[in-house]
């Protein structure tokens, strides 16, 4: 079994969220932990993942939700070290209309393919990004693609509670893993 580190976007994931509740169903899921969840800077988001990847036994899986999506694409760019896959969920665009201005750091997004395994889960009606910006983003870091429908941004809001869809397409995704 693989460590497990849930990577939260802007805002961090709250009470509601399905990082959350997966966190606290299941020891293997910790969490890393930025200096602010609501003024994301890169480089801090950045050595914040690391510290948490280095804490891990083993290479671990990581599990990202929005502008957290991103930044793995730019730790992997940055630091070699070695992670099991990425499990990618609702990549925002870059230079969408609603990209948030505070996290313009995160700009521009690496566009080459990642050193790992990964998988993009994608809605059809993302605010934060069109389903035609997730095929090319897929297609750029070499992922496999899962589009689920209309479920927005694949948040609380999406009304998902612990979303055992998400869990499954997880736990299928490790299992193809190299242990």
């Amino acid at each position: 079994m693989h460590d497990i580190i849930t990577l939260p976007g802007l805002g961090g994931s709250g009470d509601s969220h399905w990082q959350t509740l997966w966190e606290r169903d299941d020891a293997r899921f910790t969490r890393f932990q930025p200096a602010s969840w609501d003024r994301p800077d890169l480089d801090d988001w950045e050595q914040s993942l690391e510290r948490a990847v280095r804490r891990c036994a083993k290479p671990p899986v990581l599990v990202a939700h929005s502008l957290a999506c991103p930044l793995v694409a730019h730790w992997a760019a940055r630091f070699p070290s070695a992670i099991a896959g990425a499990f990618l969920v609702a990549v925002p665009d870059p230079d969408g209309d609603n990209f948030p201005a505070e996290a313009a750091t995160f700009k521009p997004v690496p566009d080459r393919a990642l050193r790992f395994p990964s998988l993009i889960i994608a809605s059809t009606n993302d605010p934060y990004g069109a389903i035609e910006t997730t095929r090319q983003r897929a297609r750029d870091w070499q992922s496999g693609l899962v589009v689920l429908g209309a479920l927005g941004h694949i948040n609380a809001s999406s009304g998902l509670g612990d979303w055992l869809q998400g869990r499954a397409l997880l736990e299928a995704f490790s299992a193809g893993l190299s242990r």
